[in-house]
């Protein structure tokens, strides 16, 4: 698989998969802690969603800014897994839950985000840039969005294992605690304990106490006070997992630093001449170009990252999960996370398809070019929000399901419906993301690499920072319609692209 890549990237590719596995147990769980350890409607978390993920990929920008001003990429990316470790301490440190007063508790995991935000904007980009440095070499220059689709796979096995030992640590505490999990009790807890229930809600939280406790609940404040502590502390123990995840990823990095480029050095040769051949038009050229494919993937990720947000929202709220998980002992495994784990399993088993393809057609001078197969990958992202749509028909407005207590089982959607959008989804992804970053270390002039990255997931955190629309859309207005704001966004951006793909194949000749 790693035959004809430079041996640089395996390490970094293992380095990546480690940070992300930390990340995405985080990313996997965040909206729902929110709620859960505060009492945050929907939009509410949503807000903070989006602002951390805003950030996460705006301070790539500024990491790859403090990169290309020293020449100092490693040293950069080291710190950048030092902070992050940081951050995810502050995120598990065991804080009250359901207390009057929640808002310094509050604060201290805002403080927690933002310095995981901090450190990834260190490494994130910076590793990219460096992945890239290793194809400049001739020998390697032809493997480019191979080797950038290969990296893209082993971020995802991190990703695919973490929602799952999320749900482990959660339930796994709930489970030593006395309680099973059920994803409509948080929010029942936290309207007992504002006296906002209504008399149908009321009643359904007195018979879900007794089902996941195994006893009658005489007390329901007492049960509501203690249940939320324990489901909090469930996650808490997640974030911990994070920090571990983070000493691996370290390890990897430090063991293999030496044989990562080293551009400080090669600044003054192999990139200064590189740079001294573009003159001051083609250098514009290339910026432009940049600048106009990371316009049009703002609305990708601003629909792609619903994910983590409404999709998560959706699979807890509207989904059947009875059969959805296993059980590992005494804990089961189940929960509306786990369709966390389906978009990287999808990459895993893809990634090699993909290749396979876009390989036989290069053999045969038929490879699309990366801008085409952006644009592609904007309409295929299109359709997975269509098939959410048209399943989501007849559904009730979050309004009316908050006044029911939640939908039993039987009257919930088919996990199909979801599995069957990250399907797609996933093949939009592969068909930008790894190819978009690619594009990126093509494009970019060699004295603004790191930068650059920072540009590409610049776009993305303006993308992320519009999440909190679909979070706001998903409380107010019917659901089909929720996800028809999203196939209008990334077909708009399909058309974009393509009406730029001539242009943007001349720059990256």
């Amino acid at each position: 698989m790693f035959k004809n890549h430079p041996k640089g990237l395996l390490p970094a590719a293992l380095a990546n998969m480690g940070e992300r596995f930390g990340f995405y147990t985080m990313m996997a769980i965040l909206v729902l802690f929110l709620q859960a350890k505060f009492g945050l409607s929907g939009t509410k978390a949503g807000i903070i969603y989006s602002i951390f993920y805003f950030s996460i990929y705006i301070l790539a920008f500024v990491g790859g800014l403090i990169a290309d001003r020293t020449r100092q990429y490693k040293a950069t990316i080291m710190t950048g897994l030092f902070v992050m470790a940081t951050g995810y301490v502050l995120l598990a440190i065991p804080t009250p839950t359901a207390a009057e007063n929640y808002l310094p508790f509050l604060v201290l995991t805002c403080i927690g985000l933002f310095t995981i935000a901090f450190g990834n904007g260190l490494f994130k980009g910076n590793l990219q840039a460096l992945v890239g440095q290793m194809y400049d070499a001739p020998e390697y220059s032809k493997m480019r969005d191979s080797g950038f689709s290969l990296f893209y796979m082993f971020i995802n096995v991190g990703a695919l294992f973490a929602p799952i030992i999320a749900v482990i640590a959660r339930n796994g505490w709930l489970s030593h605690n006395g309680f099973a999990y059920d994803p409509s009790l948080p929010e029942l807890c936290h309207g007992h304990l504002r006296g906002s229930l209504s008399t149908e809600a009321a009643n359904r939280l007195s018979v879900l106490a007794e089902s996941v406790s195994g006893q009658p609940q005489a007390d329901l404040t007492a049960f509501a006070t203690n249940y939320l502590g324990v489901f909090s502390q469930g996650f808490q123990v997640a974030f911990a997992v994070s920090v571990v995840a983070m000493a691996i990823s370290l390890a990897i990095y430090l063991a293999n630093k030496k044989i990562f480029p080293t551009p400080a050095a090669r600044g003054t040769k192999a990139a200064g001449a590189a740079a001294g051949e573009m003159d001051t038009k083609e250098i514009r050229q290339r910026l432009y170009a940049l600048f106009a494919v990371f316009g049009v993937v703002i609305f990708f990720w601003f629909s792609f990252h619903q994910n983590g947000l409404t999709l998560t929202y959706f699979a807890r709220d509207y989904t059947d999960l009875s059969g959805v998980g296993f059980n590992l002992g005494p804990v089961s495994i189940q929960g509306a996370e786990i369709f966390q784990s389906i978009n990287p399993i999808f990459i895993v088993l893809l990634t090699p398809i993909i290749m396979g393809l876009f390989g036989w057609l290069r053999a045969r001078n038929l490879e699309p070019s990366t801008p085409k197969k952006i644009a592609l990958g904007m309409a295929i992202a299109g359709l997975a929000y269509l098939v959410m749509s048209l399943g989501s028909m007849g559904v009730p407005l979050k309004s009316e399901l908050d006044a029911m207590g939640g939908l039993a089982d039987s009257a919930r959607v088919t996990p199909y419906l979801l599995i069957g959008t990250y399907l797609i989804l996933t093949v939009a992804e592969l068909f930008i993301s790894p190819l978009g970053i690619s594009f990126v270390s093509k494009v970019a002039p060699p004295q603004y690499q790191g930068i650059m990255q920072g540009g590409w997931l610049g776009a993305t955190a303006i993308g992320n920072q519009l999440l909190v629309i679909g979070a706001i859309l998903y409380e107010s207005v019917p659901m089909w319609l929720t996800w028809m704001v999203f196939v209008v966004a990334c077909l708009l951006s399909m058309m974009t692209m393509l009406f730029m793909v001539r242009w943007l194949e001349r720059v990256a000749k």
